[in-house]
């Protein structure tokens, strides 16, 4: 499978950048000493009565979910749903349990969360709904939700990470390396295994030396970077499918000449940090989807499971605003669209 711009809705294209350039400073003031950012509130919405949405990203200040959030809070200023962002600044395993037991406390209706560890917030999640608070995976999955709005397939992130990989490697091969978020990230682990996996089935001339973990926090992400490339000397490129991993790789190989032109970087990065990494041609393309669309899709999910429109099950549908009408799928899984691969010739034209 190849992922180009060509694969991309040209008329998505459109509405994203719009919406973007006029959204380009995305909630700096998140990672607040309380580490609650602040709530923006609205009329009843389309779920019938008072609605509300609490959303729980992996941290505050990650400028991944700051644009995903902003999303998320743009679809329920258009439902009319009273919206808060609420989280931690870290993304230990039970970080996030007192923001969910704070919005079964303060009569939220519904619960959109970027689980750090599934399975530490599966208890509280489901004491959640079983007080009727509807409860929306996005980003992450957890078995403890109505519906899993997935930004994209597993297979379709490893297919699209590992053929640019391929690709720059060529018949040759090599060894590499994967540098990754939290090692408790379901997402970030399911993406892992299926980019091992399809390397071992398909390309065995590819050789996956060693799996890091950054942790979602720049130095640590660094440092790890440093570590892949001082301890393999024979690493030929660097798959990071998280945003942090990618642009601190990208960073410590810009920093470090010696390494440039000897280790390839590629991941899922966000434009706006990756750019001057594609404009220097330290990195040469990177994949991701656009994430303000994904918790745009997230909120509407959530109102629709409030008004009853769907409950999780395969087959229902609803409409999603600008994004069109989405069906969901086996698992209760929302899958917003395919990996989109930034280059030098596309880079500039995106902000978030």
């Amino acid at each position: 499978m190849r992922f180009t711009t060509s694969g991309f809705s040209r008329k998505k294209l459109a509405v994203a950048t719009a919406t973007l350039a006029a959204t380009a400073l995305l909630l700096t003031g998140c990672a607040g000493g309380s580490g609650t950012a602040p709530s923006t509130d609205g009329a009843a919405a389309g779920g019938g009565g008072d609605t509300s949405v609490t959303f729980i990203p992996k941290s505050l200040g990650n400028k991944y979910f700051e644009a995903s959030d902003k999303g998320a809070a743009e679809a329920a200023d258009e439902l009319g749903m009273t919206f808060k962002e609420e989280g931690p600044t870290a993304t230990g395993s039970a970080d996030q349990v007192p923001f969910i037991q704070t919005a079964i406390q303060t009569g939220q209706k519904s619960i959109a969360i970027a689980a750090n560890d599934p399975t530490a917030v599966c208890n509280d999640l489901e004491q959640a709904r079983s007080q009727g608070v509807k409860v929306v995976a996005y980003d992450t999955d957890t078995d403890c939700r109505d519906v899993f709005v997935n930004q994209a397939t597993v297979d379709g992130i490893a297919e699209g990470l590992v053929k640019l990989t391929a690709d720059h490697l060529g018949e040759e091969g090599g060894t590499i390396a994967i540098l990754s978020g939290g090692a408790n990230a379901a997402n970030l682990n399911a993406w892992v295994d299926a980019i091992q996996a399809l390397i071992k089935k398909d390309h065995p001339n590819i050789t996956v030396a060693k799996v890091a973990y950054g942790d979602d926090v720049d130095e640590k992400a660094y440092q790890e970077a440093q570590g892949l490339m001082q301890s393999i000397p024979d690493l030929k490129a660097i798959i990071a499918p998280d945003t942090v991993s990618v642009k601190e790789a990208a960073h410590y190989l810009a920093d470090t000449p010696e390494y440039q032109g000897k280790v390839w970087v590629t991941g899922l990065g966000l434009p706006s940090e990756m750019a001057e990494y594609v404009e220097s041609g330290i990195v040469e393309e990177f994949g991701l989807w656009n994430p303000e669309d994904l918790g745009y899709l997230a909120s509407y999910a959530a109102d629709a499971l409030i008004a009853g429109t769907i409950t999780g099950e395969e087959g229902d549908t609803f409409e999603a605003g600008k994004l069109g009408e989405y069906t969901v799928g086996e698992g209760g899984e929302i899958v917003l669209g395919p990996m989109f691969v930034f280059n030098k010739e596309n880079v500039g034209d995106f902000s978030f």
